[in-house]
C-alpha cells in the first residue's frame, strides 16, 4: 500500500497539535509534580521552581508561539476568523502568554530563591530526610499567586483543547 503525501493544512494542523502537546504538557504536570514534592521531600522545591522557569522559557513560549502562528495559517485557510473557537483561541493564547510571563517565570526565581533561604534556616531531622520545611512568610505569600496562575493556565488549556476538538461555534 503506498502512502499518500499529506496535504500542506495538515502538516500544519500536526505542528499545531505538537505545539500545544509540548508547549502545555507542564500545564498539567507542574502543579501535580509541585503537590508531591512539597509533601514528600521540600528540599527539590527549590530546583522544581527552577526548572519550571526554564520550562517556560524553552518549552512554554516557543511553544505558544508555534501554536499562534499555525493557528492563523490554518484559521486564514480554513476561512474560520469569526468563529467562538477562534476567537477563544487568540484570547487564550495572549493569557497564556501573560500567565506565563508576569505569573510564572519572573516569581518561579524568586519563590526558588525564598525557598532555598528558609530551607537552609530549618533544621534537619537526625534521620537526615527533610519531610516537612517552615517556609517564610514571603514564600507564603507569594505562593498561592503562583499556583493559582499554574492552575488557571491548565484550565485555560483544557478549555482550549475542548474548544478546538469540538469546533464550538463553527
Amino acid at each position: 500500500m503506498l502512502v499518500t503525501a499529506a496535504a500542506f493544512p495538515d502538516v500544519i494542523l500536526a505542528v499545531h497539535i505538537l505545539g500545544a502537546v509540548i508547549g502545555f504538557g507542564t500545564a498539567f504536570a507542574f502543579p501535580v509534580l509541585f503537590t508531591a514534592a512539597s509533601r514528600s521531600d521540600p528540599e527539590v522545591i527549590p530546583w522544581l521552581l527552577r526548572a519550571r522557569q526554564r520550562v517556560g522559557r524553552l518549552l512554554v513560549n516557543p511553544g505558544l508561539l508555534v501554536v499562534v502562528l499555525a493557528g492563523v495559517y490554518l484559521a486564514s485557510d480554513e476561512h474560520q476568523w469569526g468563529n467562538f473557537y477562534v476567537d477563544w483561541g487568540i484570547a487564550a493564547a495572549v493569557a497564556l502568554g501573560a500567565l506565563e510571563r508576569s505569573l510564572i517565570i519572573r516569581p518561579a526565581i524568586r519563590l526558588a530563591s525564598l525557598a532555598e533561604r528558609d530551607l537552609a534556616a530549618t533544621a534537619v531531622p537526625a534521620a537526615g530526610q527533610r519531610t516537612s520545611a517552615k517556609w517564610g512568610s514571603e514564600y507564603n505569600a507569594e505562593l498561592p499567586r503562583f499556583l493559582l496562575a499554574a492552575n488557571a493556565m491548565a484550565g485555560i488549556v483544557a478549555l482550549t483543547v475542548f474548544f478546538m476538538a469540538t469546533h464550538l461555534g463553527a
